[in-house]
């Protein structure tokens, strides 16, 4: 059953996601951005703590609250974790009224018809029995588009929404993450695509069965409108996707009803050897500009 709580909050309250979520490959480029090199540490175990660390000081830090901060997608090891003793779900939502979400995903599978699918998720089950028993409200995986390729497109939205009818029958909300990537020399095709895609599957739900979705910003301003109305949708949150935190928040601002969910931009001013006032302060002013793109749409007229 889904908290009704949390879920209003997800549904109504302003504000953005914050994404956690960091694992395997992409951990120790996020501590290179933070200030840490691979030099520093030595194997996977003191690279997790070092991460873990660098969550806590985020999610601790003053400004990070459910005034703006409406939730939070975790790492598994982030999720298993603690702050100051206390489990980091129950932290967040009990201490700072952010919704804690899962990242569930193993990886992607090699790119083929221009799509890399999700790798097999054999324990799922077990994972999403653990998180929603730890208090997490919902998951979120990713799938990675970067060619036009229409065969290759619908299989990925296939996939999502396959494995997101097993994350409902949990009585978890999945995010649905199928990122046309930036770089894309089809991206304005390869949207087009995954919006009639994403429809389709959206209009097979029952009416009770709800989702998220999670996807790049689009190349023409308020290209995801339809899906934003959809009934089917609890929110759209909008992904970074390697721009720089001002370009990402000025795309943002021009699409109505996407909030951000943003990884890289929300951490890339943070730096290891910030004292407490510095981090705390760094981290309020990013937090303010994120938010301000998710709430503050300019027009599209004005922004001609």
């Amino acid at each position: 059953m889904v908290d009704a709580k949390m879920l209003n909050k997800i549904t109504s309250a302003p504000g953005f996601i914050a994404a956690l979520d960091q694992s395997g490959g992409s951990t120790p480029g996020a501590l290179r951005l933070y200030g840490v090199q691979e030099t520093d540490y030595s194997g996977d175990d003191e690279m997790y703590r070092l991460i873990h660390a660098m969550r806590v000081r985020i999610m601790k830090a003053p400004a990070f609250t459910g005034d703006k901060v409406i939730g939070a997608i975790l790492f598994e090891r982030t999720m298993d974790g603690d702050v100051d003793g206390e489990p980091v779900p129950s932290f967040l939502w009990q201490k700072r009224g952010v919704v804690p979400f899962l990242k569930i995903d193993k990886g992607l599978l090699d790119e083929e018809h221009g799509v890399q699918l999700m790798k097999p998720m054999a324990d799922l089950e077990a994972l999403l029995i653990r998180g929603r028993e730890k208090g997490i409200f919902g998951t979120k995986m990713r799938s990675v588009i970067a060619h036009a390729d229409k065969a290759g497109i619908a299989a990925v939205v296939k996939q999502q929404f396959e494995v997101a009818r097993q994350i409902i029958g949990q009585g978890l909300v999945p995010i649905v993450e199928p990122e046309v990537s930036i770089k894309s020399p089809t991206k304005v095709e390869a949207e087009a695509i995954l919006r009639d895609e994403i429809a389709a599957q959206l209009d097979k739900l029952p009416s009770s069965e709800k989702v998220m979705l999670k996807l790049s910003i689009p190349t023409l301003d308020d290209f995801y409108a339809p899906l934003v109305a959809h009934s089917a949708v609890v929110r759209v949150v909008a992904l970074s996707g390697g721009y720089k935190t001002i370009e990402a928040c000025d795309k943002l601002s021009r699409n109505h009803g996407m909030i951000a969910s943003f990884s890289r931009a929300l951490a890339e001013q943070l730096r290891v050897s910030m004292s407490d006032a510095e981090f705390k302060t760094s981290i309020a002013k990013t937090i303010e500009q994120i938010y301000a793109a998710s709430v503050n749409k300019v027009s599209a007229i004005a922004a001609e």
